[in-house]
């Protein structure tokens, strides 16, 4: 990271981790190009994890097995200064392995990670009824945080 002072606490990290509506995951893609998408995610603290939401089978999954180091970006806040012509934003960037869930209990646990995370204020066990059976999708899980970075600060 080259402006250090910019770094973010461990503590802050995991808070953008957690309240972050946006981000982009990348991989490495096919002929060396990246490729880069917005999936649905949810953070597990404890943990140290972040869980994608995608489906059975596509080309992100055909990337994944072939090569499981990825990164992600989420994007806290940003705010355009028309004045200074840039942006001030807070943002994390994650290094990890992605792997595919293959254990039911854990697939149902990323699955309430994800409803709680998209749909707050539903009932844990309106959830259980509501949502699709723990083998409809597949979750991918980001296993290391490296590094993380930030812009200028509006906070």
């Amino acid at each position: 990271m080259r402006r250090k002072k910019q770094a973010l606490s461990a503590t802050a990290c995991a808070a953008v981790l957690k309240r972050g509506t946006a981000g982009v995951l990348a991989v490495l893609g096919d002929g060396g190009y990246p490729y880069a998408v917005p999936p649905s995610c949810a953070y597990d603290k404890s943990a140290q994890k972040l869980y994608f939401h995608c489906a059975r089978t596509g080309h992100k999954l055909d990337i994944i097995a072939r090569h499981s180091q990825v990164s992600f970006c989420a994007v806290d806040k940003d705010q355009v200064m028309p004045q200074q012509y840039t942006t001030c934003f807070r943002s994390v960037v994650v290094f990890g392995r992605a792997r595919v869930l293959q254990d039911v209990g854990q697939k149902r646990a990323a699955l309430e990670l994800l409803a709680a995370r998209y749909a707050p204020d539903d009932e844990p066990g309106r959830r259980q009824d509501s949502v699709a059976p723990p083998n409809s999708a597949e979750y991918n899980v980001i296993d290391k945080r490296e590094r993380s970075q930030s812009g200028l600060a509006l906070f």
